[in-house]
């Protein structure tokens, strides 16, 4: 009679056992080994996949190479810049404006010449997802190339240094510009592209 009591719950309602629970106190070790394997699971979607990057913009805002802000009034100083000649004027030589891929993409990209023959890439207003190993690529694939191009035949420039602002990147010396068609944002973890922009003179 005890033995059937203990099979219900109050009132005569079978009483509820959660079927994990009972097999964790029969399987301890089982249990353990698989709440191991969870963890070690969801820590590896965050640190490969990264999706809360998806969510959290970084914004990187660098000046123009080469201008200097002027002083603020009242600051003024006479003859502190007597003898100075002001810095070569930079020559923009290619540019184009982005065009979305995988993610939605804004903003410019354009090519500088500094003093020197110095070459750099300027993103200017750029707005694009934030996520996983971001590059910054020159291609020689045009810009209305295949989306799965991008991954071949270009400059790695390096990592995206924010997904939002003004950025600067070095390109190597004695690079053929002639040769490079487009300017790409490109996720190289799971070789996507998330935008590109036409270089165009």
């Amino acid at each position: 009679m005890a033995e059937k009591d203990s099979e219900h719950g109050r009132g005569g309602r079978p009483s509820r056992r959660w079927p994990l629970g009972r097999l964790a106190r029969r399987h301890p070790v089982i249990s353990a080994v698989a709440a191991f394997i969870g963890v070690g699971l969801v820590v590896f979607v965050l640190a490969w996949f990264q999706p809360q990057k998806l969510f959290l913009n970084q914004t990187v805002n660098e000046p123009v190479p080469g201008v200097i802000k002027t002083a603020p009034a009242g600051d003024i100083r006479p003859n502190a810049s007597a003898g100075q000649s002001s810095p070569p004027a930079l020559r923009a030589l290619r540019s184009g404006s982005f065009r979305s891929l995988e993610h939605p993409t804004t903003g410019k990209a354009i090519v500088l010449r500094g003093p020197g023959g110095s070459l750099i890439l300027r993103l200017e207003r750029l707005s694009t997802s934030n996520g996983p190993d971001l590059r910054v690529y020159l291609s020689y694939v045009p810009a209305s190339g295949d989306l799965h191009a991008y991954r071949t035949e270009f400059i790695d420039l390096g990592a995206l240094k924010g997904n939002q602002g003004n950025q600067n990147y070095a390109i190597p010396a004695g690079t053929d510009l002639s040769a490079f068609k487009s300017a790409v944002i490109w996720c190289r973890r799971f070789a996507v592209g998330f935008g590109v922009a036409p270089l165009s003179p």
